[in-house]
C-alpha cells in the first residue's frame, strides 16, 4: 500500500487480523483505529511505509510513531533523514520543532552547500577583491571539513543530500 501519508500495518498478535492505518494521526486516534478495525487492544505493528530510512519497531510507541509521521507530513523526507542520521533514533525523538532550527536545506551534494555557504559568507568578493583566483579555495576539502569538523550533518537520500546543524 502507497500513499502520501507515512502509514503503519497493524496486526493483532495472531497476525489473524489487520489494517493499514494513518500513522500522521493523534495516538489517540491510531489506538481508536486499531480497536475498531483490527478489534483488539493488544497490536503489534507488522509492516510500515511512507516513513523512508526510519525504522519503526513491531512495539514503537504510537506517540512515537505519530511524531515521526506528523514529522515527515509536514517536512517531507528531510524529517526521516534528521532522525535517523542526526538524531539516530526515534528513541531520541522529544522534540520534532527542533527540526526546524537544525533543518539548513537540501542540495545536489555537501560541495554544493560549501559553495552557496562561501558565497552567502561574501568570501568570493573577498577573494575577487584581493584577486586571488576561484579555484584557489579548495571547496571539496572545505566540504569534507565541514562534515568531519562535526559543524554540518549530511544525509545523503540517492538523489540529494540534506544537510543539518547537528548541535542544536
Amino acid at each position: 500500500m502507497r500513499t502520501d501519508n507515512p502509514t503503519i500495518y497493524v496486526s493483532d498478535p495472531a497476525h489473524q487480523r489487520g489494517a493499514w492505518i494513518d500513522a500522521t494521526q493523534d495516538p489517540e486516534d491510531i489506538r481508536l483505529e486499531i480497536t475498531d478495525r483490527v478489534k483488539t487492544e493488544e497490536y503489534t505493528i507488522f509492516d510500515y511505509d511512507g516513513f523512508g530510512p526510519v525504522e519503526i519497531r513491531e512495539y514503537a510507541p504510537l506517540d512515537v510513531v505519530s511524531r515521526v509521521a506528523q514529522g515527515i507530513k509536514e517536512h517531507g523526507n528531510a524529517f526521516a533523514h534528521w532522525v535517523t542520521d542526526v538524531l539516530g533514533s526515534v528513541d531520541y525523538l522529544s522534540e520534532p520543532s527542533r527540526f526546524e532550527d537544525a533543518y539548513l536545506g537540501t542540495w545536489k551534494d555537501v560541495e554544493a552547500y560549501a559553495d552557496s555557504l562561501i558565497d552567502d559568507m561574501g568570501w568570493y568578493a573577498v577573494m575577487e577583491e584581493h584577486r586571488i583566483p576561484i579555484g584557489y579555495f579548495d571547496i571539496k576539502a572545505f566540504a569534507r571539513d565541514l562534515v568531519l569538523g562535526g559543524d554540518i550533518a549530511a544525509s545523503e537520500d540517492g538523489l540529494e543530500v540534506h544537510i543539518f546543524d547537528p548541535r542544536i
